[in-house]
C-alpha cells in the first residue's frame, strides 16, 4: 500500500461564504473525521489530484500534516469522499477519515482482469466484467491497490465468482460469494443482432379486453343473468320488449266495452 503526503491547514469557520473564499484563494474546504470528532481543514486540490493519480488511487494511505497556529500535527488518514463541480470537474470538497494502523477497517478495492485473451473470446464469445470492485476488511497496512482475476482460461459459458478471489491471509472479502465477477457470454446470432439494430419489437399477445370478452361469451350462447332462472323450453324476453296481451286479459275486456251494441 502506497503512502502519500498531504498538507492541510486548520480553519475555524465553516459555511458557503468561507468555502467560496477558500476556492478563490486556490484551496478547497476539507473535514477530517475520526474517534467521534471532526476537524475543519483546507487543502490544495492539486495535491489531492496527485493522490488520485497514484498507484493506490483513492485507497492510498495519507500522511496528513495539519498546520495549526502554533504547531504541526501528523495524522494517518484515507480519503472517504469528495465532491466535484458538475460542469468544470474541479474539486470542491473532500472528506478524510483518520485511521488506527492497529485496527481493521472496511474499504472497497477495484478488481482488474489480467492474463491473455480468454479462450472463449477467441471462439467468438463476449467478455463481461460484471463486478468491478468489492468490499474487504483488513488492517490499513494490508489494503491492496487492487485485486486481480485471470480470465485467460475461461471458455464460453464459464465465469469467475467472488469465492474464486485469491486474497492475502488477513484480508476478508465481505461480498456475496456467489456474485459473478467475469464471465464469457455466447456470441449473438446474426438474426438476433439484426433484430436489435432494426428495433423490431418482440411479438406480443393482444391485451384481453373485459368488454370484448363479455361480448364473445354472449355470442357463444351464454344465458343472460335476467333469465338465468328460466325453465327449460321458455323463451327469453329481450329487455324493453312489449309483451303480447294474453287472451282474456284486461286489455280485451276494455276493448269489448267500447264496441257499440255489445250485449253485457
Amino acid at each position: 500500500m502506497q503512502r502519500m503526503d498531504l498538507e492541510a491547514e486548520q480553519r475555524q469557520k465553516s459555511g458557503k461564504g468561507v468555502a467560496r473564499t477558500l476556492r478563490r484563494a486556490g484551496r478547497i474546504p476539507a473535514v477530517l473525521y475520526g474517534e467521534g470528532k471532526s476537524s475543519l481543514l483546507s487543502i490544495h486540490p492539486a495535491e489531492l489530484i496527485k493522490i488520485f493519480k497514484s498507484e493506490s488511487g483513492e485507497n492510498a494511505l495519507i500522511n496528513l500534516k495539519i498546520k495549526g497556529e502554533k504547531s504541526v500535527e501528523t495524522r494517518t488518514a484515507i480519503l472517504r469522499d469528495y465532491q466535484k463541480d458538475p460542469i468544470t470537474g474541479g474539486l470542491l470538497h473532500a472528506d478524510l477519515f483518520e485511521i488506527n494502523m492497529n485496527k481493521a477497517i472496511r474499504i472497497r478495492v477495484p478488481i482488474t482482469v489480467k492474463g491473455d485473451l480468454p479462450e472463449g473470446v477467441k471462439e467468438g464469445g463476449v467478455l463481461q466484467h460484471n463486478l468491478r470492485e468489492v468490499e474487504i476488511e483488513c488492517l490499513p497496512s494490508m489494503i491492496p491497490d487492487h485485486l486481480d482475476v485471470d480470465a485467460a482460461h475461461l471458455k464460453i459459458g464459464e465465469s469467475i465468482h467472488v469465492r474464486d478471489l485469491q486474497v492475502q491471509e488477513g484480508i476478508r472479502v465481505l461480498e456475496d460469494k456467489d456474485l459473478g465477477i467475469v464471465s464469457i457470454a455466447a456470441p449473438m446470432s446474426e438474426a438476433k443482432l439484426e433484430e436489435i439494430l432494426a428495433g423490431t419489437p418482440a411479438e406480443t399477445k393482444e391485451p384481453e379486453l373485459i368488454g370484448k370478452k363479455k361480448e364473445e361469451e354472449g355470442e357463444a350462447g351464454a344465458v343472460p343473468e335476467a333469465v338465468a332462472g328460466a325453465k327449460p323450453g321458455e323463451k327469453a324476453e329481450a329487455k324493453g320488449e312489449v309483451k303480447a296481451p294474453k287472451p282474456g286479459g284486461k286489455e280485451e275486456k276494455k276493448e269489448a266495452k267500447k264496441e257499440p251494441g255489445a250485449k253485457g
